[in-house]
């Protein structure tokens, strides 16, 4: 994967040497000369941004601040200050690493490789919770990557066979299944009793209703089958 540094320093030596470095390590590289600069060229591909505080038109807490209502990845501080409170501040206004200056280029590239491959796993990390697989009825959800089942945000426990049943009633809310139908797609076999649909709904219902005998989510049909009301 292709990163991009934002590098946001006033002294051109410095912007251009860090620059430099970057790319050889194989890095695009975004160059501002102050916080106002930077805010013009930052965009949704930048990866990490290398910050100095002490700058002209808008110092470095001024751009994390404004940067940080849009944007949340990585950012390195840079100081020539070595106080606390400056990097009390620094951190609080939502930068993630400090560094003093003079520094040594080679401790400033360690420390922008570890919070890129942090940055990656966050990003992984969002990306698999959003493609997660999820039934929703009301408060029920049923996770089927997890085959986790939650009723108004309290996971409860099933077995397979509840799960599988729940899980079949959930993907077509509304629609109603026979005990027969029920039985050949979780079972995987022909239907000769459907005695035991009835005790797992039976079971089910103790488990995700308020109040079983007046369920509001798995609903009979009389004389046809079972449903989950979509309410």
């Amino acid at each position: 994967m292709n990163h991009t540094i934002l590098v946001v320093e006033d002294e051109k030596g410095i912007r251009e040497t860090l620059s430099i470095f970057l790319k050889n390590q194989g890095y695009s590289v975004i160059e501002a000369e102050n916080g106002k600069d930077a805010l013009q060229k930052v965009n949704a591909d930048v990866h990490l941004a290398i910050v100095d505080i002490m700058m002209p038109e808008m110092d470095g807490i001024t751009f994390t601040v404004q940067a940080r209502q849009m944007y949340d990845f990585p950012i390195i501080f840079l100081s020539a200050k070595s106080e606390d409170i400056d990097k009390i501040n620094g951190l609080n206004v939502g930068g993630d690493d400090y560094v003093t200056k003079p520094f040594e280029v080679s401790v400033l590239m360690a420390r922008v490789n570890s919070h890129i491959r942090r940055y990656e796993q966050i990003i992984r990390l969002k990306e698999t919770t959003t493609n997660e697989r999820k039934l929703v009825v009301r408060g029920l959800e049923l996770n089927q990557d997890t085959k986790e089942v939650f009723v108004d945000g309290r996971q409860i426990q099933l077995t397979a066979k509840e799960y599988y049943i729940l899980e079949l009633l959930m993907s077509y809310p509304g629609k109603i299944f026979s005990a027969e139908e029920i039985y050949e797609t979780v079972w995987k076999e022909d239907a000769i009793s459907t005695q035991t649909i009835m005790v797992h709904i039976r079971k089910l219902r103790e488990k995700i209703e308020v109040d079983p005998k007046n369920p509001d989510y798995i609903k009979v049909v009389y004389g046809i089958g079972y449903k989950i009301d979509r309410g």
